[in-house]
Order: structure tokens, then C-alpha cells, then sequence
């Protein structure tokens, strides 16, 4: 490929939120910068503006059907894309979209890579091969240590095949330095509470596993044993059409009479300012994490973090036993336990001032040291590279 500026195209379903989503954006940019092209084929969303933004290229595109015969067109369109824009290599990033990409990289005779986002439920035969599309890729990117074990167990992929790629945190964005005042009172203003309210944050999508029953109950726990005062605990997530599971969490918070103790104000576009007046960051997934990006996001911001001892999280989250008292940056919880829960966030309540500061400053750093977005961003770089010869992570 001497000579010619790499052209990247990626596929998503959707631009809204999401880790996936994110790093489509960040990836996007990374190539640009790179001295690449980059292509980003969805059907839109808040974060679509930002590609090109960039100086990638969004195209709007019916990614998101899960109809046979529209994966089938697609994959003629997305054929026809790679001949006419000189497409080099092909990168899906979710399921559906993927067989469509597969088809015509295929076809096309250009490589293929999938980043495996998530732990995929696997019930049935038909789940399972439906899933086993991202793990077809030339090389298939795993988010994590967890998810490669998948892959290997799940779909015999060889390691060769396989790199381990962290979700990246973006250091600069998410430093506590970096948010000003008018940023902080903006997000207390958006939540409703005057500044200084201590704050518990689950940044999350409104869905059953993510656990905001479980936090629910935890809070319930801790207002019974008059330990939550006047902290307020926020479910800041979009509901995205599960209208029934949203009115479900508010009657259980009535229930409770934790009414204005517990708040769910749905998508909060300032996470950084979100997490800098937060008290702890919550991780409360009932269901295994592929990644799990709060539980870094929060660490660089120096914002202590629960998460569930399931999937990802305890390879993000420094906690005792698996570190010496001292070392923590956290803690892990059983998923669905609300009373260990409830006393985990009871001793993040009762950090003093100094020992907060203490083990934000630890998060932090290891945050920045392992999950950052600059490795990420390389490393990404550095597969493609593998599979087109060329030398887009050096000039990163």
C-alpha cells in the first residue's frame, strides 16, 4: 500500500451512547490524524456530528436492521462502497451490521476485524451462531481479558487471532482539573440538588441488568439504618424505549419512600462534571461486563467506584483482596447483593476527606496507566496495520 492514504471503514448501528459507539468516534479521529480515511457506516445518533467533526465521513446507512434480506442488500451495498470508495479494511463493531461487512469484505477480498464489545447472551444454537460473527474477524479485537476467554471458550479462535484491547479513558477529558465551576453547578442545577449534596452516581442505560434494582435496594438499606443522610443517589441513563422498566424503578423508589433520596434524571450529557461532584461511582451490573467503562471513566476522575465482581471490572478495579489494604482504588461486590452493596457504600460514605483523596489519586493513576486512550487508540492502529502493512500507529 506504498503510496496510498488507507481508507478504514467501520460499522456500527447506532451513534448514541455507549462504549462501542465511543470508541467508533475515537477510532475514527485516530486514523484522520493518522494521515488515514475514515468511513463510519450507521444509522446516526447524538455522537454522529463528531466523526465529522474529525475529518471522518458519516454515512447514514441502514446498520441496525436485523431482517435477512436487508443483511443480505447491505452487504451488496457495502461491496459496492469498498470498490468505489477504495475501501482497505473493514471493522464491525456489532452483530447484525457484522454479517452484512463479512459478506462484502469477503466478496471484496479486503481484511475484516471485529472488536467483540460485549458478553452476548447465548441461550439457544441460533443465539450462538448468530453471535459467532464477531469472532470471524482476521483478527478479533476482545475489550478485555474476560471477553477473550469467551472467544477462545465459546468459539475455539485461536490466540493468535485474539488481541486484547482496553476500552481507552480519555485522560484529558476526564480530570478533575479540567471541569470548571460553571460546569459542576450546571450538572447539580440539571439534577436538581444544591452544590455540596453528596452524591452517588449510576451512570447506566435504564435496563434490568445493569442493576438499579439492586442500588434501589441498597439505598433502601442504608436510609433504614440512617446511613444515607442527605446523599442523593442518581440513575443517570436513558430509558431508550424501556418506558415500562422506567415506571417500575419510580414505583419501587415510591415504595420505598426514597423519593428525592433517589432520582433518576435520565441521559446526562456532562459525565466528567457528573462524576466530579459524585461522592462514589457505581458499577452495579447483574449480568457479566465486557468492559465496563464507568469503572475507568470514574478512576480518572479520582471518584471511588463499586463495581460487581463479575466480568471485566476486576481487572479495571484495584480491590482488597486482590490488592494489599492501601492499594485499593475500589471495591467489588457480589452482582445482585444488596446488602454487600449497601455496606460497601457505606464505607465510601465514611471516607474522610484524606482518604478519598488518597484513593482517587491512586484510581487515577491507574486509570491513566492501563486504560488510556492514547494506548487504545494505537494499538487499534497497530491491527490495522498488521493487516495492511502499513505504519498508521507511529504517526499516532
Amino acid at each position: 500500500m506504498a503510496g496510498k492514504r488507507p481508507t478504514i471503514l467501520q460499522i456500527i448501528p447506532e451513534l448514541d451512547t455507549g462504549g462501542a459507539e465511543l470508541s467508533t468516534v475515537e477510532i475514527a479521529d485516530a486514523v484522520v490524524r493518522a494521515g488515514g480515511r475514515a468511513l463510519v457506516l450507521s444509522e446516526g445518533g447524538r455522537l454522529a456530528p463528531r466523526i465529522a467533526a474529525s475529518g471522518g465521513e458519516f454515512v447514514p446507512f441502514a446498520a441496525a436492521t436485523k431482517n435477512p434480506l436487508h443483511l443480505l442488500w447491505n452487504a451488496h451495498v457495502i461491496r459496492r462502497m469498498i470498490e468505489s470508495e477504495g475501501v482497505d479494511l473493514v471493522h464491525a463493531r456489532s452483530r447484525a451490521p457484522a454479517w452484512s461487512a463479512l459478506i462484502a469484505a469477503r466478496r471484496a477480498g479486503v481484511p475484516f476485524v471485529t472488536t467483540y464489545h460485549g458478553a452476548y447472551n447465548e441461550k439457544t444454537r441460533l443465539k450462538r451462531a448468530y453471535n459467532a460473527v464477531m469472532a470471524k474477524g482476521d483478527i478479533v479485537i476482545a475489550n478485555s481479558r474476560y471477553t477473550k476467554d469467551l472467544i477462545e471458550t465459546r468459539y475455539g479462535t485461536p490466540p493468535q487471532r485474539i488481541r486484547v484491547i482496553y476500552r481507552g479513558v480519555d485522560g484529558g477529558t476526564f480530570d478533575p482539573a479540567a471541569v470548571s465551576l460553571d460546569r459542576k453547578v450546571a450538572v447539580a442545577v440539571r439534577l436538581g440538588i444544591s452544590p455540596g449534596t453528596r452524591v452517588i452516581l449510576q451512570p447506566a442505560r435504564l435496563t434490568s441488568w445493569k442493576g438499579q434494582r439492586t442500588v434501589i435496594a441498597a439505598a433502601l438499606l442504608l436510609e433504614r439504618e440512617g446511613r444515607l443522610g442527605d446523599t442523593v443517589v442518581v440513575l443517570a441513563g436513558d430509558a431508550q424505549g424501556r418506558e415500562a422498566y422506567r415506571e417500575s424503578l419510580e414505583s419501587e423508589i415510591r415504595d420505598a419512600g426514597l423519593e428525592g433520596k433517589v432520582i433518576l434524571p435520565g441521559h446526562l450529557d456532562d459525565i466528567p462534571a457528573a462524576l466530579s461532584i459524585a461522592h462514589l461511582a457505581i458499577v452495579a451490573s447483574v449480568e457479566p461486563e465486557a468492559f465496563g467503562r464507568v469503572a475507568t471513566e470514574a478512576q480518572a476522575m479520582g471518584c471511588p467506584v463499586i463495581a460487581t465482581d463479575i466480568g471485566a471490572p476486576p481487572e479495571t478495579v484495584a480491590a482488597v483482596p486482590h490488592v494489599d489494604p492501601g492499594e485499593e482504588t475500589g471495591w467489588l461486590v457480589p452482582a445482585g447483593d444488596a446488602e454487600l452493596l449497601a455496606s460497601a457504600m457505606g464505607e465510601a460514605l465514611r471516607l474522610s476527606d484524606a482518604a478519598r483523596a488518597a484513593l482517587g489519586a491512586r484510581a487515577r493513576a491507574r486509570a491513566l496507566t492501563y486504560f488510556s486512550l492514547d494506548s487504545m487508540r494505537r494499538e487499534t492502529l497497530e491491527v490495522y496495520d498488521r493487516l495492511l502493512g502499513t505504519g498508521l500507529a507511529a504517526r499516532i
